[in-house]
C-alpha cells in the first residue's frame, strides 16, 4: 500500500490534535510520526513527557484507519480491535481507545462517549 498523501497527513494531524484538546486535556499535544502507510502516534504531557500511544494502517481512506495499540511491556504495537469490535475506524476513535487504556479513563469505550 502506498503512504498516505501529504493532504491527508497534514488533515489527520490537524483532526487528531483538536480531538485531542477537546477530549483528552491531559495531554499537551500529539506527535505523529509517518512512516510508509503506518502513522505513529505519541502523546504529549505538558512537562514534555511522550507516552506511545498507537498505529494507525492507512489504507486507502483518510477516513478508516486500521490500529494497533502499543504494547508497553514489550515495546512494540498489537493490531487491536477497537471498542466498536472493528480492526478499522476513524483515526479519532482509535485516540481515544489508546487514551482511554493508557490515561486510565474506560469511558473512552463506552457507546455514549462522544468521539468524534
Amino acid at each position: 500500500m502506498k503512504p498516505p498523501p501529504r493532504s491527508t497527513k497534514d488533515g489527520l494531524a490537524s483532526r487528531l490534535s483538536e480531538h485531542a484538546r477537546a477530549r483528552w486535556p491531559e495531554l499537551a499535544g500529539v506527535h505523529l510520526r509517518f512512516r510508509a502507510n503506518f502513522v505513529y502516534v505519541d502523546g504529549r504531557y505538558a512537562d514534555g513527557t511522550v507516552i506511545k500511544l498507537c498505529r494507525l494502517r492507512y489504507g486507502g481512506s483518510a477516513h478508516l484507519w486500521g490500529f494497533a495499540l502499543y504494547r508497553a511491556s514489550h515495546d512494540d504495537y498489537e493490531n487491536s480491535f477497537l471498542p466498536s469490535g472493528t480492526p478499522v475506524g476513524t483515526a479519532e476513535e482509535a485516540l481515544d481507545c489508546a487514551c482511554g487504556l493508557y490515561l486510565n479513563d474506560p469511558s473512552a469505550w463506552l457507546p455514549d462517549t462522544p468521539t468524534n
